[in-house]
């Protein structure tokens, strides 16, 4: 069966390219004609019981394959009325008794039907069609950044937006087919007017000229054929123009066309009283006949009774909407009041950026930033809410956290940031730009016009889009942040995942020995250290093995890094080697003597002038190695790493804290500087 379907509209192509060229007999001609007519019913008929016009996606392609078809059978019967003086009985019948062997009568008809099909119903549903499919086109940009958007903030999954994304796109595809197919419809009306004219002096000519006939012999025998079988490849192009005007007029609703229509129809009790007593008045007008308005009036009235007005009976979306909370509710207010853990917002000049008609892909990338942190920091990002914001000033956008703004920067239209080593604004000599810092590593750069990109790289910048330049600046503060976006529902769910593979580790350590929030505490401090927490099956272990003992914040977290070992050297690893900061062993003996336990941890209870002094050297130290391409960090030993870690956060937070042990990941280990408690002493190499 399936095979058949694949290869019968193809053979029926064929076959109707042979109907023009081939005679065919009359009695086959009828067939035809018959199956024509019943298969623009068939046509009509769908096109009423679809429930959407996508329903009935293939109605373009089989506009042309039913007009190509009434031509054949235009051109066959053409050819057995010329030749024979017959062309079946559909056509004879049609020529004869319709029209009642009248050619004046036949001519009226055959006009009236064209004027009804080509001025009436082709005209409207081309015109509908054509202003379908310029609205759909339009809208195409709007309604896949709604979905994008959906997507972003968790409403729907990937298969559910790819499932959208197609239904847009075949929308818009069936409007553009429509548009051109309407000229189709239109065409084969103008066809068959040429047509039968054409028959009809080739009638004429035929009995006249080749036959001798007389005049009136040759009207009665081709003329009134050439009528019938004008009204023959009428009626089924009538039905499907009606079937074109009844598709690109049909709004997707949720039930079929005569059910939408009887059900809005028959919805209030008001308008069938009001024409129903409008019938029976016209009664009162002398000569009028009575009966035809009474029995109309009456059937009104009659309807009337039967319909049960509800709340809202129009339409099932009224009825939708009407079952919805109230906007003031308890329960739309507290939707209202949720707060996006992270959000992105663009002024409405650089929203091309989320726009893929324009070449957009800013929210394809944000999606793949979540994966990317996802495998790099073993957290689940939680969806960025990408929305515009009128009150931004022009070119600008806002990196949301919790509703509150953590960083701003700026992206102009139809420029790249040109970045370069010790670009000060004025490096890139001629080319013409706007100088800024970049948003993450605060280099000196440059937005240049998107034209001169190939002139900025040859001149030795690094060049960036501005989509990168978001995203980029995105990921910096997800990171950065990553510890204020891991939630209690978040450490469920990981433990959860963890739990699947590796039951026992779970089941050992939570809720026996410590609770999902005690994790989470131990997790969003490895976070907030820089330590990726992917492994969660080695930091589970030595937690249960740990939690035992004590419950601790800075000794559980310990024992974690301990069992993370070279995974926490690794992001600072460059060729094996690691670049160091050491302490003085006489100041850590005075760190470890000032070491005070505190309900936040141990801290260094240091003199101030010291603790500031160590800052400064640290500071230092980190600048020489940073203008060296260098990514130092600050070793200690492993009863201090925590409180130093503390000690140097608010001022160095980009200032990694390591202890001695956790170096067993590198193989060499080389030293740009050592803290002393009095003294800067630098060590070069």
């Amino acid at each position: 069966m399936k095979r058949l379907m694949q290869l019968g509209v193809p053979v029926g192509i064929v076959f109707i390219v042979v109907m023009l060229v081939v005679p065919l007999p009359s009695i086959i001609l009828d067939m035809l004609i018959a199956l024509n007519i019943t298969g623009a019913l068939l046509i009509l008929l769908t096109a009423m019981f679809v429930e959407k016009p996508l329903d009935f996606a293939a109605f373009p392609a089989v506009i042309l394959v039913m007009t190509l078809f009434r031509l054949a059978l235009n051109v066959s019967a053409t050819r057995l009325v010329l030749l024979n003086g017959f062309a079946g009985n559909v056509i004879d019948t049609f020529g004869h008794f319709v029209v009642g062997g009248s050619l004046i009568v036949g001519l009226i008809v055959f006009a009236i039907l064209l004027v009804i099909q080509f001025v009436v119903i082709t005209n409207g549903a081309g015109r509908v069609a054509e202003v379908g499919a310029r609205f759909t086109l339009d809208a195409m940009p709007g309604k896949q950044m709604a979905i994008d958007a959906d997507l972003n903030s968790g409403l729907i999954d990937e298969d559910e937006a790819r499932r959208r994304r197609k239904e847009v796109h075949a929308e818009a595809d069936f409007y553009g087919a429509m548009d051109g197919a309407s000229k189709f419809v239109k065409g084969d009306a103008i066809a068959a007017i040429v047509i039968t004219l054409v028959n009809l002096i080739g009638g004429l000519g035929v009995g006249v000229g080749q036959k001798g006939m007389p005049f009136t012999d040759a009207i009665s025998t081709y003329s009134l054929l050439s009528i019938g079988d004008g009204l023959v490849s009428q009626i089924p192009a009538l039905l499907l123009s009606v079937a074109t005007g009844l598709i690109v007029t049909r709004s997707a609703g949720g039930t079929d066309m005569g059910s939408d229509i009887l059900r809005q129809l028959m919805a209030r009790r008001t308008p069938l009283r009001v024409a129903g007593f409008a019938a029976i008045t016209l009664c009162l007008i002398p000569g009028l006949p009575k009966i035809p308005f009474f029995f109309a009036g009456g059937v009104m009235l009659l309807a009337s009774t039967r319909v049960d007005e509800g709340p809202d009976p129009i339409s099932p979306e009224a009825e939708a909407l009407a079952a919805l909370p109230s906007p003031d509710s308890p329960e739309v207010l507290a939707t209202e009041i949720q707060i996006d853990p992270l959000g992105l917002e663009l002024s409405p000049d650089i929203i091309d950026l989320v726009d893929p008609s324009q070449g957009g892909d800013l929210l394809e990338r944000v999606k793949a930033l979540r994966r990317k942190v996802a495998t790099d920091i073993g957290i689940v990002v939680p969806p960025v809410r990408t929305r515009d914001n009128l009150d931004l000033p022009l070119r600008t956008y806002a990196i949301k956290l919790f509703g509150i703004e953590v960083a701003r920067g700026e992206a102009p239209t139809g420029t790249v940031l040109a970045i370069g080593a010790g670009f000060n604004g004025d490096g890139l000599g001629s080319l013409p730009g706007e100088a800024t810092r970049e948003p993450v590593f605060g280099l000196d750069a440059k937005w240049i016009p998107a034209e001169l990109r190939n002139q900025a790289e040859l001149s030795g910048a690094t060049v960036v889009d501005r989509a990168s330049v978001i995203t980029t600046h995105l990921a910096e503060v997800v990171t950065s942040h990553a510890a204020r976006l891991l939630g209690r529902e978040d450490v469920r769910l990981l433990t959860d995942v963890v739990k699947r593979n590796h039951p026992v580790v779970v089941d050992e350590l939570t809720p026996a020995q410590m609770t999902l929030g005690e994790v989470q505490r131990v997790l969003q401090t490895l976070l907030d250290e820089g330590v990726s927490v992917r492994d969660l099956v080695r930091i589970y272990e030595a937690l249960s093995l740990r939690a035992t003992a004590t419950k601790d914040l800075d000794q559980l977290v310990d024992s974690a890094r301990a069992a993370l070992g070279p995974a926490i050297v690794a992001p600072y690893t460059t060729d094996r080697t690691v670049h160091v900061i050491s302490l003085e062993p006489q100041l850590e003996q005075q760190m470890l003597e000032d070491l005070r336990p505190t309900e936040a941890g141990t801290v260094i209870a240091m003199d101030p002038e010291l603790g500031q002094s160590v800052l400064n050297q640290l500071t230092t130290l980190l600048t020489d190695a940073e203008n060296k391409n260098l990514r130092p960090v600050l070793v200690c030993s492993p009863q201090l790493r925590a409180a130093v870690r503390r000690l140097v956060r608010p001022s160095l937070h980009q200032l990694p804290v390591l202890a001695y042990s956790e170096l067993v990941g590198a193989d060499q280990v080389r030293s740009v500087g050592v803290v002393n408690s009095d003294r800067l002493l630098a060590v070069t190499g």
